[in-house]
């Protein structure tokens, strides 16, 4: 086989399959799922052509089609998404220090990552209470208002995070907030100060949460994890208290991951009992 040189390279850019993985993430946005035409407006491709690439991606199991003209996401994308989480070296190592903190905290528990503007769900561990929050694998939610995402926002490296956050529209989800990049910014400095994140109803209302940021082996910050609780069950005590549990838990795995600090040690570990009164009291 002949070698290949700067010279040499061949366009290995195929068109068709491009526009098709191209219109397979129209519909990872689109939860509602999306008409042949509402696909022709997005992609700005002819009726006909997306016609054409709905019946093969439908055949080939990647998109259903409702009796509403509408199509939807298929199993074939599910059983992907599935391969994709389960090779994911962060969600395997993650998982034993989050099942750890869900026996703690009786609290839901994430594990995100960053993805362009947002933080998604690569796994969640529900709360054992009965009254719960809601969320899904998967599902993305925005960078700027969440604790999730607001310890990544703060843990980029400068120039990164002056470009990511030129980038954020601001939109108000709740009366709670951020109102402009200058509050963001200052939340931002005092997220770094203290070493982990909160959403005090900014995303949702009734919904508390704290993050803590995880590094990779390079010293990159690009996933977190977090406790999530009704805000009846997470006052603002509770969420300073349950802090160093969670930030504690980022810091092993990050071990595990390959990150050393500069001293090349980490926080001692809690006794159990110590970490279990610390985990219920509010």
């Amino acid at each position: 086989m002949a070698t290949m040189t700067g010279t040499s390279k061949r366009n290995y850019n195929i068109t068709a399959l491009q526009r098709g993985l191209r219109l397979l993430h129209l519909f990872s946005e689109s939860p509602q799922g999306l008409t042949a035409k509402q696909v022709a407006d997005h992609s700005r491709l002819p009726v006909s052509t997306v016609h054409r690439f709905l019946a093969n991606l439908e055949g080939a199991g990647f998109l259903n089609y409702s009796d509403n003209s509408v199509y939807h996401l298929g199993i074939a994308c599910f059983a992907i998404g599935q391969s994709a989480l389960a090779q994911l070296d962060i969600r395997r190592v993650s998982l034993p220090y989050l099942q750890e903190l869900n026996r703690l905290t009786r609290e839901t528990i994430h594990l995100t990552v960053r993805h362009g503007l947002s933080a998604v769900y690569v796994e969640k561990l529900d709360s054992t209470e009965q009254l719960r929050i809601f969320s899904r694998i998967g599902a993305a939610v925005p960078l700027y208002c969440t604790a999730v995402g607001k310890i990544m926002l703060a843990y980029l490296p400068n120039e990164e995070r002056s470009r990511v956050l030129s980038q954020l529209t601001l939109k108000r989800q709740t009366p709670n907030t951020v109102g402009n990049l200058q509050q963001l910014e200052a939340e931002l400095y005092r997220i770094r100060k203290n070493g982990y994140a909160c959403d005090l109803e900014e995303h949702e209302l009734h919904i508390r949460c704290v993050a803590a940021p995880i590094w990779d082996h390079t010293g990159l910050v690009n996933a977190s994890l977090s406790v999530t609780a009704p805000a009846v069950r997470m006052p603002v005590s509770r969420l300073r208290q349950l802090a160093p549990l969670i930030q504690s838990a980022g810091q092993q795995i990050s071990r595990e991951l390959g990150y050393q600090t500069k001293d090349n040690r980490l926080p001692p570990r809690r006794n159990t009992a110590g970490e279990a009164a610390l985990a219920k009291s509010f």
